[in-house]
């Protein structure tokens, strides 16, 4: 950190800077407050000569929007976007973008000072990083944003700061007719081989990070640099400091071809199963790194905004977790202007600083820093480094022709990043098409100052050349000068954005073609015209939350959930139940009485039902005070009631059982009469919760012990309803007798008389069953879904599922049944002939129980709950709309949240529900 020079904006809209934070290849970034509401943000300044470019302006903006979508979760929100105010001198007004300061730490200097990393912090770091690419690849784009510099380590997780190739540069430079070099750290195979750049590219440099962090460098660095490329294209990666639980994860993604790496999803799942929040509760920093996240913390918030008229005063002491930014504290061997101040305590430039009150040390330009404590210790060692070794020298970069010359590069950038000297041919490239956000975080080191994996001389020879080296990663953006009196025949009318692996013969490896890239929202080339308006949600981001609720701590997290006519949301704990507002989020009541209580039911217009472990109960929506009560001993001859079986309108369905005494026989003369036996009775009711009234009783079989059965009613039709046992209530005599194959029956909808009993192909007692008003059953046989006529149990059509896996439960809507797999896919197919619409995966990691599925009021979304996330697919087509997943808000040493996710719908809201986590989405 450095005071602010004279050229520098001392205003961002309502953002006054204090200092500047640190210098990135494509823009500066300024530490600023809002001097109204005390707020301090990161604000991110594009470099004016960059700016200046037309494509750089384009997509800059287009990045920031992108951000702007993206945030939640694992990127921070940015706070405002425009053209700085009050810019000294008549030069053009900078970009900026403005984002929530957090004080972090980049994952290049975190490594820096504690080195490899435990396994417990790569596992947070890896799956907070996958979380965040699973939202992207929603898209059908690719982040090509993650380097050493652009992930930090934050005190509750991970974060993300670059979203494309201008927030993750290793060097950017504007050069003649608008021409925008920009030079990338990272390669992936098919980048080396001229091929398409796709979201498994991302989980290809995941791999690498990941190495990183854990063995404190990366898996290709043995060697030559001029064979580098070579080795990442055709070697095995040097796994053998991984920890071996992470080892094949990382292989993996480190695959050749991008077909065989893992979905960011699957990375996400096998690193943290819980979610990368709920590994991180209660610290996941080593004391080293919380402690620099901390000190870093305490320098930011001493800051005070500077006084009027200030003047550059160099030699302000560095703040830890800036690097190589000229006159600060930096990274080891970072390069220092003569004259500033290079660590604590030691005096710069003559009158740079002056003792202030207290001893404390004082900078007499525009901004104040106090020396807030020792800072981390450094490590310089050549195994900290993402580049290769150092000293290895790299072969000169290809040279540009003299119609596209390079401008020098920014100050800091060191020579293995330089621009390429002139004489040379431009090279073209392949597509590249990821939507970015160069938008700031605390602590970043430079990507052009720090360390980065492969320096630009990494490259192949060009077949058909010399021998010389290719660049490094580049991206070229050309634009004819603009503004233009009128159409240049011999210039290119539409903006390129392309990316160079190497080359061969002046053509991309591979013949790649050329891919237009504009503004960053589309594919497709455009013409210079304004950037379209952003849309306010990226498409795979859940939506904005109408409202979170979050069940008090000191009460036990709820064990049922229900919705009360679209009005309340009415849960049920060990000590209380309680509603929360539907419309507001807010709680409206408790009630001590409904503890323990099954799901609430809506009893007429006006009262909601609970059936307790003792009782009914009818309670007032406006404060839940008791207005009626049933208790089963004296309602139902004392009778033990079991759960719920389903409802319909007012009706119940439900078991309940007691212990009868048989009397043993009358002995044979001159025997002894035997003892009387114990047998328990079970039966199964219908009750009207309306007028409160037993409908009909029917005795059924008892279940295992103590004896009340378990029953879920599979389907309801005019005339009877068809109800299944759970196989966990079945007792062994049943199960050998049905010779392990499970059952149907029918119970008539008026007298509750058992109309009959039926098995259905070689359905076992724990299929997944459910049925339609239409008579047809549908039941998981096997790894196979099959449908049966319900009164006759002959097969209709039957539905191949994915090897190894077995169906849940389907959920029947209209012309479809939709299907849900323990493989993680959830699909649709036609009732009337089984064939299959759509299947698609929610990108969880087999193996585990099929997810839980449930459609919006108007049946138009599809959404898949499990333990893992929540999916939102559209039903008709199975387009993957959005994917959700808890980054949590618990105390730091608060319980690890491993429950499941469920879901209720209402309206056209989702109410999703972990743990003690409600949030309220808009669907459709």
């Amino acid at each position: 950190m450095e005071a602010l020079r004279q050229d520098d904006p001392r205003r961002f809209g309502r953002f006054t800077a204090l200092a500047r934070f640190d210098e990135q290849a494509s823009a500066v970034r300024y530490v600023a407050r809002d001097t109204a509401s005390g707020e301090t943000a990161l604000v991110t300044a594009a470099r004016p000569e960059l700016a200046a470019v037309p494509v750089f302006s384009r997509r800059f903006r287009a990045e920031a929007r992108t951000a702007e979508r993206l945030a939640g979760g694992w990127v921070s929100p940015p706070l405002e976007t425009g053209k700085a105010a009050g810019t000294p001198g008549d030069g053009p007004e900078p970009l900026w973008t403005a984002a929530g300061y957090v004080a972090a730490l980049p994952l290049d200097e975190a490594v820096g000072i504690a080195g490899p990393l435990p396994e417990r912090v790569v596992r947070v770091l890896g799956a907070g990083i996958a979380e965040t690419l699973s939202r992207v690849h929603a898209t059908g784009a690719a982040l090509q944003g993650l380097a050493p510099g652009t992930v930090l380590l934050a005190a509750d997780g991970p974060r993300l700061t670059a979203f494309g190739p201008l927030g993750a540069a290793a060097s950017a430079e504007a050069g003649p007719e608008d021409r925008l070099s920009v030079r990338l750290g990272y390669l992936t195979p098919e980048q080396i081989a001229g091929e398409e750049v796709s979201a498994a590219s991302d989980l290809f440099v995941l791999g690498l990070l990941l190495a990183y962090a854990a063995t404190g460098a990366t898996p290709f660095t043995e060697g030559p640099a001029e064979g580098a490329s070579r080795r990442i294209a055709e070697d095995e990666p040097e796994l053998d400091g991984v920890p071996q639980e992470l080892r094949e994860l990382i292989a993996s993604c480190l695959a050749k071809d991008p077909a065989e790496r893992p979905s960011a999803g699957t990375v996400a799942a096998e690193l943290a199963l819980e979610g990368a929040a709920g590994l991180a509760r209660g610290g996941w920093l080593p004391e080293p790194l919380a402690a620099a996240v901390a000190d870093q913390e305490a320098r930011v918030r001493a800051l005070e905004v500077p006084a009027a008229g200030g003047a550059e005063t160099p030699g302000t002491d560095g703040a830890p977790g800036t690097a190589g930014t000229p006159g600060t504290d930096g990274a080891p061997g970072a390069d220092r202007t003569p004259g500033t101040d290079g660590a604590p305590g030691t005096d710069g430039a003559p009158g740079a600083e002056t003792a202030g009150p207290g001893g404390i040390k004082e900078d007499r330009g525009t901004t104040r820093f106090l020396n807030t404590g020792p800072r981390p210790p450094r490590n310089d060692t050549p195994t900290t480094q993402l580049a290769l070794p150092q000293g290895v020298a790299a072969p000169p970069p290809p040279a540009l022709a003299p119609t596209a010359q390079q401008a020098p590069a920014a100050p800091g950038t060191p020579a293995a990043h330089s621009a390429p000297a002139p004489g040379g041919a431009p090279q073209p490239g392949h597509p590249y098409a990821a939507p970015a956000a160069p938008y700031a975080a605390p602590g970043s080191v430079p990507p052009h100052s720090g360390p980065t994996p492969y320096p630009a001389a990494a490259l192949p020879a060009g077949a058909g050349g010399t021998g010389a080296g290719g660049g490094g990663p580049m991206v070229s953006l050309p634009l004819p000068p603009a503004p233009a009196p009128a159409p240049d025949p011999g210039a290119s009318r539409r903006t390129l954005l392309t990316i160079a692996a190497a080359a061969v013969g002046g053509l991309v490896v591979g013949g790649g073609a050329m891919a237009a890239l504009g503004s960053g929202e589309t594919a497709a080339a455009t013409d210079d015209k304004p950037a379209p308006k952003p849309r306010r949600t990226l498409p795979g981001q859940a939506p904005e939350p109408r409202w979170t609720y979050t069940h008090p701590a000191s009460e036990a997290p709820p064990l049922t959930a229900a919705v009360w006519q679209d009005e309340l949301l009415v849960l049920t704990g060990e000590s209380q139940a309680a509603a929360v507002d539907l419309r507001t989020g807010k709680r409206r009541w408790q009630r001590a009485d409904a503890a323990k209580g099954q799901a609430a039911l809506a009893a007429g217009t006006d009262l909601v039902f609970v059936a307790s472990p003792t009782e009914f109960l009818w309670l007032a929506p406006k404060d839940g005070k008791v207005v009626h009560r049933v208790r089963y001993t004296e309602a139902f001859d004392d009778l033990a009631v079991g759960p719920l079986a389903g409802s319909s309108g007012p009706v119940i369905w439900f078991t309940a059982s007691h212990t009868v005494t048989v009397k043993a026989p009358k002995p044979k003369k001159g025997k002894k009469r035997g003892k009387d036996k114990q047998v328990p009775e079970a039966f199964f009711l219908a009750y009207d919760i309306v007028r409160r009234k037993e409908l009909w009783r029917t005795p059924v079989p008892a279940g295992r012990a103590p004896g009340t059965p378990s029953y879920r009613v599979a389907a309801e039709r005019s005339a009877d309803i068809l109800v299944r046992q759970r196989s966990a209530s079945l007792t062994p005599a049943e199960v050998r007798a049905a010779k392990r194959k499970g059952s149907v029956r029918s119970f008539d909808q008026k007298t509750g008389k058992l109309l009959w009993t039926k098995q259905y192909g070689a359905a076992t007692p724990e299929a997944a069953t459910a049925g339609d008003e239409d008579g047809t059953l549908y039941a998981a046989v096997g790894t196979d879904l099959e449908a049966f006529e319900a009164d006759t149990a002959k097969p209709l059509w039957r539905v191949e599922g994915t090897e190894g896996s077995v169906y849940g439960t389907p959920l029947i809507a209209g012309p479809l049944v939709h299907t849900t797999e323990s493989s993680q896919s959830v699909g649709a197919v036609e009732r009337e002939s089984g064939r299959l619409v759509w299947r698609r995966s929610t990108e969880v990691p087999a193996p585990g129980n099929a997810p839980s599925i449930t459609l919006s009021s108007s049946e138009k979304t599809l959404i898949a709950a499990d333990a893992v996330q929540v999916t939102a697919f559209a039903a008709d087509s199975g387009e993957r709309l959005w994917k959700f997943q808890d980054i949590g808000a618990a105390e730091p040493k608060g319980a690890t949240v491993s429950a499941p996710y469920r879901v209720l719908t209402v309206g056209k809201t989702a109410i999703v529900q972990r743990e003690r986590s409600f949030y309220a989405f808009p669907v459709a």
